[in-house]
């Protein structure tokens, strides 16, 4: 089933042709965490794994085939009535679709080279996990959304339980559980809320479908309730300052890469405030876009200042993690064209790179047992490539030229000037400079600075980390180097999102 869904209108409509695309992207994972599961731990299961992530992203470059990017619609459009089954996507929906799908091929081929144990099921779980992902990122229905988060939630607090790396994971797991429950718990209340303000529209009956929504959307009091209960719900888990406080320990503590990579390589919060919180409370999102932008600013100057006091690795890409956020936040609320643009192609590009260092870093916690930077030193003699990727992802992060950050940074940049002026813009550029200096800083202790006598002794670069590291570096530098498509992908769906906010 194939169709169309108009951005900006209730229009709606089907073709019946084609293969239901949208659906098997959400299928194909599910099928394959039961096949992998049913192989349990014999090789079968690896290969298995690393076959379905592989072919869950070519599904995924076959449904950016299909796309039309110089419409604004939402398109390849599935419904199901009777259990108010509905999706579509645009550019934007697929740029991440293809960074989950990248990210969960990249975490098999992880699990792999950092020798873990039962691959197998760590597979399955990931698996699953990406399901839940691309079904959020694909859904049009934001009880659906819930309820995906709750699957890739659920995935991720089993490979903390099942492969933390750290006697202390059970303090980290707790502290994740309780900040995520309370996030997600938000979230749904205000789907709660939408959904009761749809029935008072309509003669009690209740909709969680966002064009339905958009039809009845709440006012006055009701659309703030809505407005925080979503937009708090969303910045928890992705993580905002200052309701981060779950993600330094569970880096630190719980499995290095994999959960990290799960919950914020791709940034499903930024992406649910674009296409929910934007659209179906646009009063209060115009209302309360100076406090949003002036936290995020905020943000941006102290998780810095935080990550330079951190001696443990794992925790400074975790402040790391949090400032930058911060620049999506102001690019999305910016309410601005390029703003929102260069938000999209900037949680890409942080996506991989973040991801990319949190692969490098388990590469070394495989090597010395530690994170701990006063203990680290003289790495780059002895992994010179995986020193050299650390450097660009790291570079990427800030924005270097030649990486996709760069192109993003700027039109965040430029969105922020034209609406909120010189001073949070160049705020924001010097926090983004800082960054730079914690990076760089991280970078020499454990890489460049002369090795310590007694130092480890660490194996040299595996093939497999070759390949791991090598594909998320060849990625983010292709992106980087002709972004110009990536720009034209989601420049539609960017105009429409800020078009409902010009007067």
């Amino acid at each position: 089933m194939n169709g169309t869904l108009g951005s900006l209108s209730e229009v709606f409509w089907y073709e019946q042709a084609g293969l239901p695309l949208l659906l098997l992207l959400q299928l194909l994972p599910l099928f394959g965490a039961a096949v992998v599961f049913a192989f349990k731990e014999r090789s079968t299961a690896v290969l298995a794994g690393k076959l379905f992530a592989l072919a869950e992203l070519l599904l995924a470059i076959v449904v950016v085939s299909r796309l039309q990017p110089t419409s604004a619609a939402l398109q390849l459009a599935e419904r199901f009535a009777p259990l108010a089954y509905h999706v579509g996507v645009d550019g934007v929906s697929l740029i991440f679709v293809l960074v989950a799908a990248l990210l969960t091929f990249l975490m098999t081929l992880y699990g792999m080279s950092r020798g873990m144990i039962s691959p197998g099921r760590l597979f399955a779980v990931l698996l699953l996990a990406e399901a839940g992902l691309v079904g959020m990122l694909v859904t049009l229905n934001v009880a659906w959304f819930a309820a995906f988060s709750a699957l890739e939630l659920w995935a991720v607090v089993y490979l903390l339980r099942r492969w933390a790396s750290s006697h202390a994971e059970t303090q980290a797991l707790a502290r994740f559980v309780q900040y995520q429950a309370f996030g997600w718990g938000l979230f749904a209340a205000g789907c709660v809320v939408l959904g009761w303000g749809h029935a008072e529209a309509h003669a009690g009956r209740w909709s969680f479908d966002l064009f339905d929504l958009i039809g009845a959307v709440p006012v006055g009091k009701f659309q703030t309730a809505a407005f925080y209960l979503l937009f708090y719900g969303l910045a928890v888990r992705t993580p905002l300052f200052p309701l981060h406080g779950w993600l330094p320990n569970m880096a630190q503590h719980g499995l290095i890469a994999v959960a990290p990579a799960l919950m914020v390589g791709v940034k499903v919060g930024i992406y649910g405030m674009f296409r929910f919180v934007l659209p179906l409370t646009p009063v209060a999102v115009e209302y309360w876009q100076p406090y949003v932008v002036g936290f995020a600013g905020a943000g941006v100057f102290f998780t810095a200042a935080l990550a330079f006091q951190q001696t443990n690795l794992r925790r400074l890409l975790a402040f790391a993690v949090v400032s930058h956020t911060s620049l999506l936040v102001i690019g999305v609320f910016s309410l601005h064209e390029a703003g929102i643009q260069g938000a999209m192609l900037l949680a890409a590009n942080f996506g991989l790179a973040a991801t990319g260092m949190w692969f490098i870093v388990g590469f070394v916690f495989r090597r010395t047992g530690t994170t701990e930077l006063h203990e680290l030193s003289g790495l780059f003699e002895r992994i010179p490539f995986l020193a050299i990727a650390f450097l660009g992802f790291g570079l990427a992060i800030v924005g270097m030229p030649g990486t996709p950050g760069f192109d993003a940074a700027h039109l965040i940049l430029e969105a922020a000037i034209d609406q909120f002026g010189a001073l949070l813009t160049v705020a924001t550029a010097l926090g983004n400079v800082a960054a730079a200096g914690f990076l760089l800083w991280a970078f020499q202790r454990a890489f460049l600075s002369q090795a310590k006598s007694g130092a480890y002794d660490v194996d040299r670069t595996l093939p497999m980390e070759y390949v791991v590291c090598g594909i998320a570096l060849a990625a983010m530098l292709a992106i980087g180097f002709f972004t110009e498509p990536w720009l034209h992908l989601t420049e539609s769906a960017s105009q429409a999102a800020a078009a409902r906010f010009v007067r």
